[in-house]
């Protein structure tokens, strides 16, 4: 209900608060009746706008030029992106330019904010509502189950004790085992000793007798029993069995012990943008189309980046201007830089401005409204490649100044977040050198990096921990190394890199697994991916200097 509104839903005048109302000023907002309008009028300002009550919030409010200050804009530029009045338009600043009416465009807007609250408040909103549902009852079940596995490390415990008592108790049982071998080997031979013993001290007896005897019979017939006793018997030596602990190896221990899988590994699986509410499932089609072929004129085309399905931006290794074309091939735009002869990478931003590496003044560059300035400056490190995230991040590959390392720097604004370099074991995760790292982010915020020297498609989480490595596909038909160049992902998750040197690209899901290639649109040399908000893949025929979007994926 508006203000000063009776129960019964009457609307009164928002000045004298008594009369019901009859007009409206389309400017001020401002609810009135007639003997009103006068009063409201009077002050003398000229933007009033009084329409009947019924039109109310009808009249388009045009901004006021800023160079011709008693005239309304009534234009927009597209180029520049700022409102005109018809005298501005043909000044030098414009010259050139595409114009469209405000009014038109300010329709075509208030549609898509119909279309924006439709969706938010049927689909996007509901989603969220049940994701924090689903939370909500996560945080209540979350005491209950680490208890759980709580109790069941402890069991497992449990069990290991059990188990180091099994292995304990079989030692003890072998060692008693040995030790009864032990004392049989020993007491068999003291027993043949003793025999022995006893044999001899009999024999003493006979000797005694037989020296004192004067039978000569019987002194005659004595046999000397000396060399039988002059054997003496083997020593037997019976060593004890030796125990030989084993260090304890507490890593290895852990890893046997059991495995806990962290829980982020599967949060970071079920990240959900607002672009993956809005996404049905694709599928890859048999055979992909070619859609339009585009002539960039550029001898050695490398990258190419979408500002939306209709337009996008191309850059060269042996130009120093950047151009912007629409799927009919029209030149948009061009931009003049200072680089030459040396490939430079572009992207684009959240508010559709132009980014670029300068590998010369070691820069990344913002193109806005026909200004250059400086975004990002480097110091011992070059920047290669670009790509910008879902969050309005910017991650830059770079290398250093001898060229024997590489990393992926993400970026704020200027700010430096984050340094992706290492793996766990404090080795590269990029091969050191110069060479293209074309980068992109999936998404479930997966860094994807196509490292050219290293014939590999590495992906790293957004921790920036290594998940995966791709070297390839087994194909009787592709028999070149695999040495990719750019890569895309579409809002399938899936990842698309192009492999020059057998002419195709390669397409794989989200953990790295082989899909299909895209090998049946004349490639020749495909460098530079990307792919738009429809899923169709614009690749840069680098060999023939041509832009070709490809569709690859089902319709909804």
């Amino acid at each position: 209900m508006e203000p000063h509104s009776s129960a019964q839903d009457v609307h009164r005048c928002d000045l004298c608060e008594i009369a019901i109302v009859h007009s409206y000023c389309d400017y001020c907002h401002v609810n009135l009746c007639k003997p009103c309008v006068v009063d409201h009028i009077s002050d003398g300002y000229d933007k009033h706008t009084i329409v009947s009550f019924n039109e109310r919030r009808s009249t388009l409010i045009y901004p006021r030029c800023g160079t011709h200050s008693n005239k309304h804009c009534n234009l927009h530029c597209k180029d520049c992106r700022s409102f005109v009045c018809s005298s501005y338009m043909t000044s030098e600043q414009h010259i050139g330019h595409r114009f469209v009416e405000v009014k038109h465009e300010f329709e075509t807007k208030k549609e898509i904010i119909k279309k924006d609250q439709v969706e938010l408040r049927n689909s996007i909103s509901p989603k969220y509502e049940e994701i924090a549902f689903e939370l909500e009852n996560q945080l209540a079940n979350l005491e209950g189950g680490y208890e759980k596995l709580t109790t069941e490390i402890s069991k497992q415990g449990e069990e290991w004790h059990r188990e180091i008592d099994i292995v304990i108790n079989k030692m003890k049982t072998e060692i008693n085992e040995i030790k009864m071998k032990h004392q049989n080997i020993l007491k068999k031979h003291l027993d043949e000793i003793k025999q022995m013993q006893s044999l001899i001290k009999e024999t003493l007896i006979v000797l005694g007798e037989l020296e004192k005897s004067t039978e000569i019979s019987t002194t005659i017939e004595y046999i000397s029993k000396i060399k039988k006793f002059s054997k003496h018997p083997a020593r037997v030596n019976v060593l004890l069995p030796t125990f030989i602990p084993k260090p304890i190896d507490h890593e290895h221990l852990y890893n046997v012990f059991g495995q806990i899988i962290p829980v982020c590994n599967s949060v970071q699986e079920n990240v959900l943008s607002i672009n993956q509410l809005k996404t049905s499932v694709r599928e890859l089609l048999d055979k992909p189309e070619l859609v339009a072929t585009i002539q960039t004129r550029y001898d050695a085309l490398y990258s190419v980046t979408c500002l939306n399905e209709e337009i996008f931006w191309t850059s060269a290794g042996l130009s120093s201007y950047i151009k912007c074309f629409d799927i009919k091939g029209n030149l948009l735009r061009t931009i003049k830089t200072n680089f030459q002869r040396r490939y430079n990478d572009i992207a684009v931003d959240d508010d559709g401005c132009l980014l670029y590496s300068d590998w010369e003044t070691k820069t990344v560059n913002k193109v806005e409204n026909e200004h250059t300035e400086v975004l990002i400056k480097l110091q011992g490190w070059t920047p290669r490649n670009l790509c910008v995230t879902s969050t309005g991040d910017l991650l830059v590959s770079m290398y250093n100044d001898d060229e024997t390392q590489s990393k992926v720097v993400r970026y704020s604004g200027s700010a430096r977040k984050q340094t992706i370099q290492f793996d766990d074991e404090d080795k590269p995760l990029y091969s050191g050198n110069s060479l293209m790292k074309y980068i992109t982010e999936n998404t479930n915020h997966d860094i994807c990096v196509a490292d050219y020297k290293a014939g590999a498609v590495k992906v790293v989480n957004e921790a920036g921990k290594l998940r995966w490595r791709y070297t390839g596909h087994l194909s009787t038909t592709k028999s070149n190394p695999f040495k990719p160049h750019g890569i895309a992902t579409d809002s399938q998750g899936r990842i698309l890199t192009a492999d020059s040197y057998n002419h195709c690209n390669h397409i794989l899901d989200q953990d790295g697994q082989f899909r299909s290639y895209i090998d049946n649109c004349d490639l020749k040399n495909p460098f530079g991916l990307c792919v738009d908000i429809n899923n169709n893949l614009f690749v840069c025929d680098s060999a023939k200097g041509n832009v070709k979007k490809i569709k690859y994926s089902q319709d909804i």
